[in-house]
C-alpha cells in the first residue's frame, strides 16, 4: 500500500491523498506537479522516473484510519 505522503518534498505544497497533482518515484518520494516538471520528471533522490500518484478517496482513508 502506498504511503501517500501529504506534501511536496521540494517546496512543501500540500498534496492530500484524495487530490490529483502529486508525482512519485518507485521509492515514493513525492513532488507536486510544478516541481516534478522543474525536475524534468526525474527524482533528485534516486534518479527514478516521477509518475502520477493515484488518488485515495476520503472513504478509504477513513476506513484505513480506523484499523
Amino acid at each position: 500500500m502506498l504511503e501517500m505522503r501529504v506534501s511536496c518534498e521540494r517546496c512543501g505544497e500540500a498534496l492530500p491523498a484524495e487530490a490529483h497533482g502529486a508525482f512519485i518515484c518507485s521509492l515514493e518520494c513525492t513532488f507536486c506537479a510544478p516541481c516534478a516538471e522543474a525536475l524534468d520528471d526525474t527524482c533528485p533522490n534516486c534518479d527514478g522516473e516521477l509518475t502520477d500518484r493515484p488518488t485515495r478517496s476520503k472513504h478509504v482513508q477513513d476506513h484505513l484510519a480506523r484499523k
